[in-house]
């Protein structure tokens, strides 16, 4: 049907198969616009017709409360008219009978989130007529059946073990295993049970009206949209609330019809390791939801070929003319009816980080992509999967089991036997491995919290394959053997019985499952991966850092492609049982001589400041260990040292004391009780209610006289020491939370005077920058008059969100933050993601001053933004120089650098 003028009595509600295209994808949605797209490519007789019902109806549904907009219910009976005209059949017709699905289609894929209904037309008349047309009485008491759970569950909530409970009882009364070997009478028999339990749980009878179940179909799709998984499922992939589904009407075709029948889903290459040949399912006289449901364990396409020969070469001729022109891996759902092959749906394939790096690497061999539209192809936030741990290969193990490998790596964890049970043990920060009969769409939340899934049903085109691919999550699918029981708590593999909370490991590369405790190896690069991030290097302007705070942690960051280090964090080298005592004993000391002083300024020279210096020296000769070990592992490449930054309290908490002083009390020792009485006070007289806006960074530095000094000699010794048998070092110097260009001008006094009593002892000097970290809303307002101080800028933009948003990290991700996102308050964590209207323009705001008053100032970022795609998309176009991030997260900053550099 042709699209009409857009007046609100007649706007295009409604739009058919022929008359979209894929350009259309926000209005028709996935689905619709990749079966207009389809319809043009493979013609009408492959792809059975339809019509779609665009976004914007879904849209204005919601926006009415759901009440559906003025004039959709006459499209759609148009729309209905013109499909009944194509096929020569009619909706509920006694004597032969149309049948349609109604299948839903947000703009962005969504597997599995939103619903469907099958078999919609068929009544107590029309399934008599597509008996005897057909011939085959089981085909339509079957496809009743079906309509009658389907649109029972999906439309009007009844639950779904009503009927999963009468199934296996006419199983039991028919002495038969799976459902499609019921008997014709056994069929009808199930059908009026299941129109008694539609009738029971809703209090009305089955509407037998077409045209009826086809309006509360819709309106169910629509309704789907805020169901609860749906709305997980957006909030985890940053998916906008206000796209709207599409839904697709599309003529009935049935898998279900005999041997020469059957359904099943393929891909144009294989979607875990992009190798390129055809994989798919298939299920022999089946529908195609048995497929996806994972409920049956499926065969392949060899099996396919083997049954029939002719389908498998035209489905294979169709893989490659849809790759081809989408050039992408195609995900495909097919069904042969009675010996016609039909596509029912192709979109782009979900698919492992592995798989997508592949594939852009061969399809620009192939010349079926430029570089620049392959790195398009790969998601940024999945290379992380790429970095997943594997089984040592030299790790001995039993082999439980072996189930079907659906997403690469490995995991092990607590077996967790339901979604919930694998999010409350995630918060308590255990490691998990969901394990499920087959996973539902009501399981992604589950997905999300665990380390790996394990299934004893499904295919690689299962749900739990397809939503752990998309997650980069490690995933064995189809492990037949296993038995799983929610209810008691266990899981049973052969004759072994675990419980819920035993360990056990999964590899979802070769399928093995086992209780032992197997040692996890970091895995390597590849050479795909390697070739895929040349190209990024080559297209990016962002220069890529780590935030590394051992020489360990840098090597690891040299392997995964880091220029440099952005953040190397002090504090973190406090910590460590050689140091540990006398860190709080320096602090301890400090804060008794500063208190001293204030009283007395001859103290200078008295016990306590001499025991603070004594143990400064201490202190500084560690530093300068750790840094001239990190300073050599990164040769000429820039590294950014931030001076000590948390709170004091943190190195002298009230408990170790405490502790100390009940311990001296036990043993009688007064001389170490009164030691532990005077420092327990000190260490509750430093306690803050708000520490991370207390006595910290600058402050904390200018409180404490001689620490950032001591700090920077060691810098500037471990510098000349690496600079003798190596390249020279390229140090910076970051001082943390300045609020005011006074705070930079006099620590930055202190730390000059530093680092040239340490280059007049050498009788050489080295050229060491000293910025500063820009992570106060005032410091990005006042950054001209910062930048005259300062030599470089390094947003923190974890700490820049939390006090420009008035949020404490640790308790808002914990409270109200989930409760914000669910009702779509914000669009997501701004810890994950940055805020570009709010945060993002303070750090616009700061580099634009910073640069008025020194054009070639560095500016870079080192908060864990550096390494989210979104956030360093952002940065590239506020025109930072690089972006620092965790040494797991460099791979994913270099792509998501080049792709920003492309858009």
């Amino acid at each position: 049907m042709e699209p009409t003028a857009t007046t609100p009595e007649t706007r295009p509600w409604v739009i058919g198969f022929a008359d979209g295209t894929a350009e259309m994808r926000a209005l028709l949605g996935n689905k619709g616009a990749n079966l207009a797209e389809m319809t043009q490519v493979l013609g009408p007789d492959r792809v059975p017709g339809g019509f779609t019902i665009t976004t914007a109806a879904c849209v204005k549904y919601r926006e009415r409360g759901g009440e559906m907009p003025d004039g959709l219910d006459g499209q759609i009976r148009e729309a209905l008219a013109e499909l009944e005209r194509q096929s020569g059949k009619v909706l509920g017709d006694p004597v032969d009978p149309l049948l349609v699905s109604v299948r839903s289609g947000a703009p962005v894929s969504m597997p599995g989130m939103l619903d469907t209904v099958l078999n919609l037309g068929l009544n107590e008349q029309s399934v008599e007529g597509l008996s005897r047309q057909t011939g085959d009485p089981h085909l339509a008491w079957d496809s009743r059946r079906r309509l009658i759970q389907m649109f029972a569950e999906v439309v009007r909530g009844v639950p779904a073990m009503a009927f999963e409970d009468a199934l296996v009882a006419a199983r039991r009364a028919g002495g038969v295993e799976v459902d499609s070997e019921l008997d014709v009478d056994a069929l009808k028999a199930l059908v009026t049970r299941f129109l008694d339990i539609f009738e029971k749980h809703t209090g009305e009878p089955f509407p037998e009206d077409p045209h009826s179940q086809l309006t509360q179909a819709v309106r169910a799709v629509f309704d789907s949209w805020d169901n609860d998984r749906a709305i997980t499922y957006r909030r985890l992939n940053g998916i906008p609330d206000s796209l709207g589904t599409a839904v697709t009407v599309q003529r009935m075709v049935f898998g279900n019809m005999g041997e020469r029948s059957g359904s099943g889903v393929a891909f144009t290459r294989d979607p875990t390791t992009a190798e390129p040949r055809p994989l798919g399912d298939f299920l022999l006289n089946a529908q195609g939801e048995d497929v996806v449901a994972g409920i049956r364990n499926t065969e392949d396409l060899d099996d396919l070929k083997r049954r029939m020969p002719e389908m498998h070469a035209e489905l294979i001729a169709s893989l490659a003319e849809l790759e081809r022109h989408y050039s992408d891996i195609q995900d495909i759902e097919y069904t042969i009816e009675d010996g016609r092959l039909y596509i029912l749906q192709t979109r782009g394939a979900k698919r492992h980080a592995q798989a997508a790096v592949r594939f852009a690497s061969d399809a620009v061999r192939e010349g079926l992509l430029s570089r620049e539209h392959a790195l398009r192809t790969i998601r940024p936030s999945t290379l992380t999967a790429l970095l997943h741990p594997a089984f040592a290969p030299d790790a001995e193990f039993e082999e439980l089991t072996r189930g079907v490998p659906a997403s690469p790596g490995a995991a092990a964890g607590a077996i967790a036997l339901t979604a919930k049970a694998a999010q409350d043990r995630a918060d308590e920060g255990e490691d998990t491995v969901l394990v499920r009969m087959f996973t539902s769409a009501d399981d992604v939340a589950g997905f999300h919290a665990a380390r790996g899934i394990l299934t004893a049903q499904g295919g690689k085109s299962s749900h739990a394959a397809i939503v752990a691919r998309g997650m980069g999550r490690p995933c064995v699918v189809g492990a037949s053997e296993i038995k799983v029981d929610p209810e008691a708590g266990t899981l049973t593999i052969g004759d072994r019985e675990l419980r819920e909370g035993d360990r056990i490991a999964i590899d979802g590369s070769t399928g093995i499952v086992t209780a032992d405790e197997v040692e996890l190896i970091r895995p390597e690069v590849d050479e795909y991966f390697t070739e895929v991030l040349g190209w990024a290097d080559e297209i990016r302007v962002l220069g890529v850092r780590a935030n590394a705070d051992t020489a360990e942690d840098a090597r690891h960051a040299l392997e995964l492609g880091a220029e440099g280090i952005g953040l190397c964090r002090t504090e973190h080298m406090f910590f460590g049982e050689d140091r540990e005592e006398t860190v709080r004993e320096m602090f301890i000391a400090g804060e008794l001589a500063r208190r001293e002083r204030l009283y007395d300024e001859s103290s200078r020279s008295g016990p306590l400041e001499a025991e603070y210096a004594a143990d400064l020296d201490r202190l500084g000769t560690i530093q300068q260990a750790d840094f001239t070990e990190l300073l050599k592992v990164m040769g000429d490449l820039p590294v950014t040292i931030r001076l000590l930054d948390p709170p004091l309290h943190e190195f002298i908490p009230v408990s170790t004391f405490e502790r100390a002083l009940r311990d001296a009390r036990k043993r009688g020792d007064q001389k170490a009780a009164s030691r532990a009485k005077s420092r327990l006070a000190v260490a509750r007289d430093l306690e803050e209610v708000n520490p991370m806006l207390g006595t910290r960074g600058s402050r904390l530095g200018l409180m404490l006289s001689g620490l950032f000094e001591m700090q920077a000699k060691a810098i500037a010794r471990a510098a000349l020491a690496v600079s003798t048998d190596g390249p020279r070092p390229r140090v910076e110097i970051m001082l943390p939370l300045i609020a005011f260009e006074s705070e930079l001008e006099l620590l930055r006094g202190s730390v000059e005077a530093a680092l040239a009593e340490v280059f007049e002892e050498a009788g050489t000097e080295l050229e060491i920058p000293i910025g500063t970290m820009i992570e106060l809303p005032r410091a990005c307002l006042v950054a001209d008059q910062i930048a005259e101080q300062a030599d470089f800028f390094s947003f923190g933009t974890n700490d820049l969100t939390q006090t420009s948003l008035g949020l404490s990290r640790d308790d808002a991700e914990r409270a109200f933050l989930p409760e914000y996102l669910s009702q779509g308050l914000m669009p997501g964590s701004p810890f994950e993601t940055i805020d570009i209207d709010g945060v993002g323009a303070l750090v616009r705001i700061a580099a634009t001053k910073g640069r008025s008053v020194k054009p070639g100032l560095p500016l870079g970022v080192c908060g864990e933004h550096g390494g989210d795609p979104a956030s360093v998309e952002f940065f590239h176009t506020a025109g930072l120089d690089y972006v620092s991030c965790s040494p797991y997260r460099i791979p994913v900053a270099r792509v998501a650098a080049a792709r920003a550099a492309l858009d």
